[in-house]
């Protein structure tokens, strides 16, 4: 007997034979199906899909045996890995020298075999889709073809798992950064509170001090550097709002659109605004909570860019098989049709003034979208300048 001995690249082929983590898997249908049509095309009460690992030879998928690994130095799939040809083929394995006194010849009776390496693009053999019988014989050419084709097959399924691997991972990595982002973000945002408050006191002391002084240019630092606060504040407070949003999709409960849209009226009751629900809808299990916070950041939207001398809102809910769809319209100053494609972007606004004068910070659209996606469900939005917009957001049932 001669144990067959490692490709001259085996370190680089156990490195791509690991990446496919298939080593210790469980039996799978897929393999087993291949398996057991080489079993039967062959003719063979044996068919395996061998995987060569650095010392054992594991049977990812078998066919009549029991067991689920084999030494490597006695296995037939280590001399097939080094073939050239498409197929290593053992007709008699008892006057074979390599095979001679080989317990699998002498215990198990492996006398024939013929097995398919299964090579990587790169040219690795991992393993083989191989075939045994108990007596002295050969393949046709049929025979040999349909292995062949088999052996493609479980290729394939090779590639399938890695690449799954590989966009696991990458999902993985890019979670993980997006969790170490919104981290940073979080503590940049809760730390910049405390001095900024510093400084909106110190504006308000100073213009308290100084008030009867009429320096003109002392009143317009003052009211740029207001401004700029205030800008900061809500850029900070939106930012918080962002990331604090996960926390708002804990809590499920049933609640009606209706009692929903009374909750948000109380928050704009010092309004001029108008909010009136034209359909209501029945809404089970559901974080509500998160959905008052779509809403009432769609109510605000739609009242800081509008124009109008009373604002009104129009509110009404359907139902799908699979959804929840409520729309939120709004008598406001439209958006135009090159910037609908962007609101929901982070930082992302339509560079004007709202009611107050003030510029949008574009975390609240952005924080809809994030609710509305953890909701299952999508939000679009159908606007016209001078008009105003109509939102439309689901929610899985």
């Amino acid at each position: 007997m001669k144990k067959p001995v490692p490709p001259i690249n085996e370190q680089e082929r156990l490195k791509a034979l690991r990446s496919y983590e298939l080593l210790d898997t469980l039996p799978e249908e897929a393999y087993d199906t291949i398996t057991k049509l080489a079993s039967y095309i062959c003719d063979t009460p044996i068919s395996l899909v061998t995987l060569l690992d650095a010392d054992r030879n594991f049977l990812k998928s078998r066919l009549g045996i029991e067991f689920s690994e084999s030494p490597r130095d006695i296995s037939f799939c280590g001399h097939a890995i080094l073939t050239e040809n498409p197929i290593f083929i053992v007709e008699d394995a008892r006057v074979d020298e390599r095979f001679q006194d080989n317990p699998l010849v002498k215990d198990f009776k492996a006398i024939f075999y013929a097995g398919v390496p299964l090579k990587t693009q790169d040219g690795h053999a991992l393993g083989t889709l191989c075939v045994y019988d108990h007596k002295p014989r050969t393949l046709d050419e049929k025979q040999q073809e349909a292995l062949l084709g088999l052996a493609k097959q479980v290729i394939l399924l090779f590639e399938a798992r890695k690449r799954n691997i590989e966009l696991q991972k990458s999902q993985q990595e890019t979670t993980a950064r997006n969790n170490r982002l919104e981290d940073f973000a979080r503590l940049i945002a809760h730390d910049l509170k405390s001095p900024l408050s510093s400084i909106e006191g110190l504006v308000n002391q100073l213009n308290e001090d100084y008030a009867e002084e009429n320096d003109e240019d002392f009143t317009v630092f003052m009211e740029h550097l207001s401004t700029s606060t205030k800008s900061m504040r809500s850029y900070i407070d939106g930012l918080l709002e962002y990331y604090r949003a996960d926390n708002l999709l804990v809590t499920k409960d049933d609640a009606s659109l209706d009692t929903i849209v009374s909750e948000v009226k109380n928050l704009h009751k010092s309004s001029d605004v108008t909010i009136t629900l034209n359909k209501n809808v029945d809404l089970k299990a559901v974080p509500v909570v998160a959905i008052e916070q779509v809403i009432s950041n769609l109510i605000d939207n739609g009242v800081k860019y509008n124009t109008s001398e009373h604002p009104e809102i129009t509110l009404s809910g359907t139902i799908t098989k699979d959804f929840y769809s409520i729309s939120v319209a709004d008598n406001g100053v439209g958006i135009p049709e090159d910037k609908q494609a962007h609101i929901f972007e982070p930082f992302k606004t339509m560079g004007t003034n709202d009611r107050n004068g003030n510029k949008g910070t574009g975390m609240g659209l952005a924080t809809v979208k994030k609710l509305v996606e953890a909701l299952g469900g999508t939000i679009t939005v159908d606007s016209t300048v001078g008009k105003g917009s109509i939102f439309t957001f689901t929610i899985r049932r």
